[in-house]
Order: structure tokens, then sequence, then C-alpha cells
């Protein structure tokens, strides 16, 4: 049995109009981020938002797995990288993938194709494990 070979033409409408939607939804979070002013404590960024403070600090005292990502993001579209990864270093990966997916995205939607030809389905498996991974492990050396 052969591996199913890559598909081969242009997108229709409906995939097309989804891939948009969903490139304008992470430029857009980007856009966001970059409008922000990053704390300085590392995270509750998200405040500025009109969002409430993470809950899990304030029932539990300690830091959920996402804190400080709306702080990383703002610091890396302001190309601080270094308060990036303080901040929230999932963030930071996870900020990295929304800058090179957004553009790749949109690109697709337009042209009906990729510009650089299908993705390869494991490594899109291997960049979701390994942000995971990451944030998993820093949110257990955050807590312990």
């Amino acid at each position: 049995m052969s591996a199913p070979s890559p598909p081969t033409g242009t997108l229709g409408w409906f995939s097309r109009s989804l891939l948009g939607l969903v490139g304008l939804t992470v430029a857009g979070l980007l856009v966001t981020a970059a409008t922000l002013t990053p704390n300085k404590q590392g995270l509750g960024t998200h405040q500025q938002l009109g969002l409430p403070p993470c809950s899990s600090r304030v029932w539990f005292g300690v830091r959920c797995p996402a804190c400080g990502m709306t702080t990383s993001w703002a610091y890396l579209t302001k190309g601080n990288v270094v308060g990036s990864i303080r901040s929230n270093a999932a963030g930071f990966l996870l900020g990295l993938t929304a800058l090179v997916s957004a553009p790749w995205l949109l690109i697709t939607a337009a042209r009906g194709r990729p510009p650089l030809g299908y993705p390869n389905e494991i490594a899109a498996l291997v960049v979701v494990c390994s942000i995971a991974a990451v944030m998993a492990i820093e949110w257990l050396f955050r807590v312990v």
C-alpha cells in the first residue's frame, strides 16, 4: 500500500474561505498583541483588553500554563525575543508559528494553493507537540 499523494490543483471556495478566515484571525491576534504594552511582571498584559486577571492566580496563587502568553506575544511583535521567552516560552514559539502561518494562510486563500507546496502533516504535528511540551515543562518548573 503506497502513501497518498499530496493534493493537486486549486482549493475550492469553502477551503479558501476557511483558510482566509483563520489567516485573518491569526493576523488580527498579532496586530492586537502589537498594540499592547507588555507588562513588566511578565504577565497580566491581557487585562489591557478588559479581561479579568488569571483565575488560577486569583484562586490558587499559581500561574496557569497560559499565564504570560499575551505578554509574550506583545514582546515578540515588538522584536523583544528575550522578553517574549521570559514571559512564556511556549507563547514565544506559538507567536513565531503565528508569524509564519498568517501570511501562508492568507496567500493560500488568495491563490487557491499554498505558496511553497502543501505542508507536511508530520512536520505540523511535531511543531504542535513541541509547543505543547514546552508549555507543560515550563508550567511544571513554575509550579514546583
